[in-house]
C-alpha cells in the first residue's frame, strides 16, 4: 500500500490495472471512431500506420497520467511501467491472433515509444497536481 499526499490509502495494483484498462479503453474508443471516419471519408489506407501510432501515444498518455494523479509519486517510473505494461499486452494479444507475428525491429521501436510516451505522460499527471 502506498499513500499519496492526501494522506489517502492507494492500492497500486489495482490502480495500475485501471491504468491500463484506460489506456485499452481509450485505443479502443478512437479505432472504433478512426474506423468511421475511414469508412466515410476520402482518406487514404496510407495514413492507418500514422493513425494506430498517435492513438497508441494518446491512449498511453492517458493510462499515465491517470496513473500519476492516482499515486502522486515518481510519475516518471509510474507512467513508464503503464506503458510497458500496454506494450506487453499488445505483443502477448499480437502473438496469439497474429500467425505472421514476430519480434523485430519494429516492435522494438514502438516498445521504446511506449515507455518513452508512459514516462512523459506521468511526468504530466504528477505536474497537474
Amino acid at each position: 500500500m502506498r499513500y499519496n499526499k492526501d494522506s489517502k490509502e492507494v492500492n497500486y495494483p489495482i490502480t495500475l490495472l485501471k491504468g491500463v484498462v484506460l489506456s485499452f479503453s481509450a485505443t479502443l474508443v478512437l479505432i472504433v471512431l478512426m474506423s468511421i471516419i475511414l469508412t466515410y471519408s476520402n482518406l487514404s489506407e496510407g495514413v492507418i500506420p500514422v493513425i494506430n501510432s498517435i492513438i497508441m501515444i494518446l491512449s498511453i498518455a492517458l493510462g499515465s497520467i491517470y496513473m500519476s494523479l492516482k499515486v502522486n509519486k515518481k510519475g516518471w517510473l509510474n507512467g513508464a511501467v503503464v506503458g510497458l505494461l500496454y506494450i506487453i499486452i499488445l505483443i502477448i494479444i499480437g502473438s496469439i491472433f497474429i500467425d505472421t507475428f514476430k519480434l523485430d525491429s519494429f516492435i522494438l521501436l514502438r516498445s521504446v515509444i511506449s515507455i518513452i510516451t508512459g514516462i512523459v505522460g506521468g511526468m504530466i499527471g504528477i505536474n497537474l497536481r
